[in-house]
């Protein structure tokens, strides 16, 4: 038996398994009653998601460790990522926080699905076609893991410091609309794949090591995630704006560089303009014996 050939099952089994913690997560939730409470449910199903989050970060590193990617992995990741990711965070953070909007909440949950089922056949598309190439230093969209984060980290620290359900109804539709937007944006947020330790990167680990301690410590461990993802989207907004004004800079530097150019040369004119201009006449002068060699002419 070649049991190189079992390698293959590693990824897809770590792969299923955040598949069935996105459905746990949504079994929760259809579990829920309808007379309100349901409180520590929807904190399981956002443990479950959490839990669905280490699944998905190990089985890419397990497949690039055995060498085992393939089209199939890929395919099978992502209907992974839009259930685990995409439709029970939308139906955790409708029963928690827009149920009260009726059909309209309905509809904005939908929206976070819809966002993510769009990011992730976009990266598809494009991680299929550069196949060959090396992984790149940025990110097309909000990655769908780390906006579902943002849904259940906000539940889980709610419930932490005793609150149930939110009443502030609008500012989570506000929180979905604007994460649904990000995904299908195209602001590029960083892979984090091209980390070096250098010192910038160890000090600004460290002040996050610190403050992630004091929101722990003042206010409540899951939102030590918020602060996390938070820097992470701020600093993908902030790249973004550096990277569209860089380039609006080098595209007026080009324009300028282009309008101070000199003119083209005209195409010279032909060796018969030439001699007419200067009085000579062309057939006279084929029609005139050669000197001999060494002679001067006059």
């Amino acid at each position: 038996m070649d049991f190189r050939k079992t390698y293959f099952l590693l990824p897809n089994l770590f792969t299923l398994s955040g598949l069935f913690c996105g459905f746990y997560a949504i079994s929760v939730c259809a579990r829920l009653s309808d007379e309100g409470g349901g409180s520590d449910a929807l904190y399981k199903a956002s443990l479950a998601i959490m839990l669905g989050l280490f699944f998905d970060a190990a089985d890419g590193r397990i497949a690039r460790l055995t060498r085992t990617q393939s089209e199939l992995g890929l395919h099978l990741d992502s209907l992974s990522d839009l259930v685990t990711f995409g439709v029970a965070p939308g139906l955790v953070i409708y029963r928690w926080g827009l149920e009260g909007f009726g059909r309209a909440g309905l509809f904005i949950a939908f929206l976070f699905v819809a966002g993510g089922a769009f990011r992730l056949a976009r990266f598809n598309v494009l991680s299929l076609r550069a196949i060959d190439e090396k992984p790149g230093k940025y990110m097309l969209g909000l990655p769908i893991p780390v906006a579902a984060t943002v849904l259940i980290s906000t539940v889980m620290a709610f419930h932490a410091i005793g609150i149930n359900q939110t009443t502030n109804h609008i500012l989570v539709a506000t929180l979905v609309t604007v994460l649904s937007y990000l995904m299908i944006s195209r602001v590029r947020f960083r892979s984090m794949k091209d980390l070096k330790l250098t010192k910038r990167t160890t000090a600004v680990v460290g002040l996050l090591l610190a403050s992630g301690v004091l929101v722990a410590v003042r206010i409540s461990r899951p939102a030590v995630l918020i602060l996390l993802v938070g820097c992470y989207i701020t600093l993908g907004l902030i790249e973004e704006m550096y990277l569209l004004r860089k380039g609006r800079v080098e595209r007026i530097r080009a324009a300028r560089a282009q309008a101070l150019a000199p003119a083209p040369t005209e195409e010279l004119a032909s060796e018969s303009e030439v001699l007419a201009e200067l009085g000579i006449d062309d057939d006279a002068s084929a029609r005139a014996p050669a000197a001999p060699d060494g002679a001067v002419t006059t």
